[in-house]
């Protein structure tokens, strides 16, 4: 069956994304990504919840890994009084969420979507994000785990079970706000790299929400997120995640993430984790806030080109 060559290369909390540990009290967990053999040995587990975090078409499918919870990212996951969307939610409404899904803060958390690695990547950072490191992503997600002849069920109605006790404990710095990327643009130490296709990074290609200017940040690199997928859509190993890196960052360490609104940008935040960055952080708004019309500063074409506007943050 289709596994990880990545899955268990390193226990949360040891260093990745900046972040600081498990929650008190809880032992470390999986590593980032596990494979689908890792999951079917554990699945109805005690203490194991598992996501469903699929969006677009595929939310809401007919079918499910068995005992998956909707992590909804386009209804109760977003904050929807937000111009952007997928913006993250606030401390006390993620809190509440999560707890209404049954997550108690010694669980561990596994992230699917039925794209393969898609938006569960954005799942498995906000939960980062909120200070919960005992979580991984289904690599190669629904799709593997079919592939593989593993059992579904059909999808039933939302979570019902009892409430959880999680608590969030936001860190600072993993998701970031325009006036940061901007400052990142023009730190030499800095990557800001760009996960939508390289014809919507040129601004070749028409941005698919309505009113957005087409190309990208002056200065960003273009790194389309399936390029860190092998066919299959399993995650790259280790080693080809880091060359993947180093050809566009060179030795930069501090890597910024951006996307069409937050969600692609947090499979590279998985890749350049799994690749043994530290210093990482996703552009929350992403080209949903940059390419609104305003002063941000707009280049088209391969590589970074004449700025339209001055480097104001917003």
């Amino acid at each position: 069956m289709p596994t990880s060559q990545n899955s268990a290369s390193r226990e949360p909390g040891s260093g990745g994304s900046g972040a600081s540990g498990a929650a008190p009290g809880t032992d470390q967990g999986p590593g980032a990504l596990v494979g689908a053999d890792w999951l079917a040995a554990r699945l109805g587990a005690p203490g194991l919840v598992l996501f469903d975090a699929s969006v677009g078409a595929h939310r809401g499918a007919d079918h499910r890994i068995p005992g998956a919870r909707p992590f909804d990212l386009d209804g109760a996951l977003s904050d929807h009084e937000a111009p952007a969307p997928h913006t993250m939610p606030g401390p006390a409404e993620f809190t509440e969420a999560l707890r209404a899904l049954g997550v108690d803060d010694g669980d561990t958390v596994v992230v699917y979507d039925g794209a393969g690695v898609y938006s569960s990547a954005r799942a498995w950072w906000m939960l980062r994000a909120m200070g919960f490191d005992r979580a991984a992503v289904l690599d190669g997600g629904l799709p593997a785990w079919t592939a593989a002849g593993l059992p579904v069920e059909s999808t039933g109605p939302a979570y019902a079970g009892p409430r959880g006790s999680f608590t969030a404990r936001p860190r600072a710095g993993l998701l970031v706000g325009s006036s940061t990327v901007a400052a990142a643009l023009a730190d030499p130490a800095a990557a800001v790299l760009d996960a939508r296709t390289r014809e919507r990074f040129a601004g070749t290609a028409p941005e698919p929400r309505p009113g957005l200017r087409g190309g990208h940040m002056p200065g960003a690199v273009s790194l389309p997120f399936g390029e860190l997928q092998r066919p299959g859509g399993l995650m790259r190993p280790a080693a080809e995640l880091r060359e993947t890196f180093a050809a566009v960052a060179g030795d930069r360490q501090r890597l910024y993430f951006s996307c069409g609104s937050g969600v692609t940008a947090c499979v590279l935040a998985l890749g350049a984790d799994l690749a043994g960055y530290r210093e990482l952080a996703v552009y929350d708004g992403s080209w949903s806030e940059w390419g609104m019309p305003s002063e941000l500063p707009v280049a088209t074409g391969p590589a970074a080109g004449p700025a339209t506007g001055p480097a104001t943050g917003g």
